[in-house]
């Protein structure tokens, strides 16, 4: 559990569910910061809610991850693949301004996988 863990690692993983949990429910409550772009990248408003879903599932399996660890590490692998998923889709609409916000939420999944 946390014992068996850096701080470092503790931390990190704590920042990268508070992102992907933060970013998911800003999806379900229809935050413009967000909705908006989506919109933009053509991604469809069905699959909006999925989107958000798979975020916060990403997040709670992270926490999951400090008493079972495969949860977490599997988790932290899904996130990676959502936001590369993510900026494949700003690449593809071609909204280069953008490209960065996937990445920022990418690395502290990544940063969890280089830890574990």
């Amino acid at each position: 559990m946390f014992a068996e863990m850096s701080t470092t690692a503790v931390v990190v993983t704590a920042v990268a569910a508070f992102m992907a949990g933060f970013s998911g429910g800003a999806i379900f409550v229809r935050a413009a910061f967000v909705v908006e772009p989506l919109a933009q990248y053509g991604v469809p408003r069905t699959w909006w809610n999925w989107l958000g879903a798979a975020k916060v599932a990403g997040a709670l399996g992270l926490l999951v991850g400090f008493f079972v660890p495969v949860i977490g590490t599997l988790a932290a692998v899904g996130l990676v693949l959502y936001f590369t998923g993510a900026f494949v889709t700003v690449l593809r609409a071609r909204s280069y301004g953008h490209v960065a916000f996937p990445l920022v939420y990418m690395a502290p999944a990544v940063a969890v996988l280089a830890l574990v």
